[in-house]
């Protein structure tokens, strides 16, 4: 499963299949405009995933992400897999510092 840094995602958005995997509730208060798929629906929706990008997985802090990518990579066998490190927290920080995320 590949790291990727919130610039590295941001500089590269076109070449990235982004999900946000947080609960919706945590979605409608910040989120990067990308698709939401809760955590819980992810593996349910493996279908309708582009084989053709890398899929990047983020939390709020990349823990949630981290412990789904490895699911999806194991046990999945997808090797198209990556977490943003650091989640929303870290876009924050190092992509856009007007975002509301508290």
């Amino acid at each position: 499963m590949k790291i990727v840094s919130p610039n590295e995602v941001c500089a590269n958005r076109d070449g990235y299949y982004i999900i946000d995997i947080r609960e919706p509730y945590e979605y409608e208060v910040a989120n990067i405009k990308c698709p939401n798929i809760p955590m819980a629906e992810v593996c349910d929706q493996l279908n309708d995933l582009p084989k053709d990008k890398i899929v990047v997985l983020m939390c709020q802090s990349g823990n949630r992400a981290s412990a789904l990518g490895n699911l999806l990579t194991v046990d999945f066998e997808l090797q198209n897999v990556a977490v943003m490190e650091g989640g929303i927290k870290a876009w924050k920080e190092q992509v856009d510092q007007t975002l509301l995320i508290d």
